[in-house]
């Protein structure tokens, strides 16, 4: 062995280096509490060894070339279901969705002074101040969906809650980040529980948007998602597993608040 190569093996990575194996790069993650090596997929499908501090660099590389058939695959799969949202312009004929139809957006000089957008004549109409400012039209725009949302989703909830047997819960829509949909037990498990949808939801089709509906309603009665909860979501959604995956497919498409 030379020189160069026992000092290499002698190296200990720190947290914040990479590790280059075999075309891979690995961001390395230490802590001396960690006992054992470990790899993780990020969502961004970049990779993490965790590894135990003090550790030489060999033995990281050793790792990551021993599992390296393993990462492949999951990048693979990451790369299939990576987020491609799209970031959106404030500009006459945008393209906007709403229960899986397309809206252009219409920059008015003569937009009501409340600051609302509004569905008018097939347009969401927005006042050119807000268009002219990225995060007061984008407010804007995520308050229609919330809104917009909201009336629609408060016409669903009680057909659906009647034929799953649940109690209907309180219904709000909002900014929940990346999740489509939540829902929160009263208070004791007792009282009346809430549901809140991401106002994104509201982009996708009509029978998406009653998935996630019954997927929330279902944790009414049950919660996780153990082999009963998605009993349950069957009896009221036979094909449930085809939207769960329709779901999967168009949501990482939709536009999440944006703004270019």
């Amino acid at each position: 062995m030379t020189a160069l190569a026992e000092n290499r093996q002698a190296q200990t990575p720190v947290d914040g280096d990479w590790v280059h194996v075999d075309g891979l790069s690995v961001r390395v993650r230490a802590s001396a509490r960690r006992k054992r090596f470990a790899l993780t997929v990020e969502p961004d499908a970049t990779l993490t060894l965790h590894v135990p501090q003090g550790r030489p660099r060999a033995e990281s590389e050793d790792f990551v070339r021993a599992h390296r058939d393993w990462l492949v695959v999951k990048l693979g799969q990451r790369e299939r279901t990576r987020p491609l949202n799209p970031a959106k312009r404030l500009v006459d004929g945008e393209v906007f969705r709403y229960l899986g139809r397309t809206y252009r957006l219409a920059v008015s000089d003569d937009a009501p002074g409340d600051g609302w957008v509004r569905l008018v004549a097939g347009r969401l109409v927005m006042a050119r101040n807000q268009a002219e400012d990225p995060a007061a039209g984008r407010t804007a725009l995520v308050d229609w969906y919330c809104r917009a949302g909201r009336a629609w989703a408060g016409g669903r909830l009680q057909p659906w809650a009647a034929r799953m047997a649940v109690a209907e819960p309180e219904l709000d829509v909002r900014d929940l980040g990346q999740k489509w949909g939540a829902y929160q037990p009263g208070d004791g498990g007792s009282g009346q529980g809430r549901m809140s949808l991401g106002w994104p939801l509201f982009q996708l089709p009509m029978h998406l948007v009653d998935y996630v509906i019954a997927h929330e309603l279902a944790h009414v009665k049950v919660s996780g998602h153990r082999a009963d909860f998605w009993r349950l979501v069957r009896l009221a959604l036979p094909e449930y597993e085809e939207r769960r995956a329709e779901l999967d497919e168009l949501g990482r498409r939709m536009w999440m608040g944006e703004i270019c």
